[in-house]
């Protein structure tokens, strides 16, 4: 568990413009269970080298005239019991902190794993995260 000043402000940073934040796994479950709907799910995470051009580039991505219907949020090593439980959707990848993953109808559409946000700009992470909404949304 990390110190709640730590995290509060990479929360915000998110819930800021719009995410949701999920605690729970009946949270997890709810806002995914859904027929037509988009919905994107970051796995929010205090690595810096990763997480600090995830948030950025989840930020970017939203401007963009086709976007998912709801947008949430987990925070890793926070809300154990939503992670845990937002991870068995993002199955057969495995847990990835930070991670994005965008489904479709409750289903898993595209998901986007530390490897792929590590090392690469917020830019670049937007841009990635632009195309599979023209795509999926």
């Amino acid at each position: 568990m990390y110190p709640e000043d730590l995290v509060t402000p990479m929360k915000a940073d998110l819930t800021g413009v719009g995410f949701e934040e999920l605690t729970t796994r009946e949270g997890v479950d709810e806002i995914l269970k859904t027929e037509n709907e988009t919905v994107l799910l970051v796995v929010n995470s205090v690595c810096g080298c990763a997480a600090g051009n995830a948030r950025p580039g989840v930020k970017g991505a939203l401007e963009n005239d086709k976007k998912p219907d709801k947008l949430a949020t987990v925070f890793a090593g926070v809300d154990k019991e939503a992670t845990e439980q937002a991870r068995k959707y993002m199955l057969p990848y495995p847990p990835s902190s930070p991670a994005i993953a965008l489904f479709k109808g409750g289903k898993l559409a595209h998901m986007l794993e530390r490897h792929h946000i590590e090392g690469r700009p917020a830019e670049m992470i937007a841009e990635h995260l632009k195309a599979a909404f023209n795509e999926i949304c």
